[in-house]
């Protein structure tokens, strides 16, 4: 391949570690979450991460400070890998 292939590979696969992180930062000392941490360690590809979102999200469920930061943490991560598949809202511009 091109410079520029192998250049686009390698920050697409940091984007995916740094989105791993960011999962099991998101899950970090929280009771009940081994197996979580166990997928997200798993993962291969950024799909992975993306089809535990939902669970994930769910441990983080509640009104704490931690689990809002957690949250917010969470989707700032996952917007960077998927930054197209959220529908837009009256906050998203255009």
């Amino acid at each position: 391949g091109m410079p520029g292939d192998r250049g686009a590979r390698m920050a697409a696969r940091q984007a995916f570690v740094d989105l791993k992180l960011t999962f099991l930062h998101a899950l970090n000392g929280l009771p009940d979450a081994e197996w979580l941490r166990a997928q997200v360690r798993a993962s291969e590809e950024p799909v992975d991460l993306w089809l535990l979102r939902a669970p994930v999200f769910a441990v983080l469920a509640g009104a704490s400070g931690d689990a809002r930061l957690r949250r917010q943490q969470l989707r700032r991560g996952l917007d960077s890998v998927f930054p197209d598949l959220d529908p837009p809202s009256g906050f998203t511009p255009f």
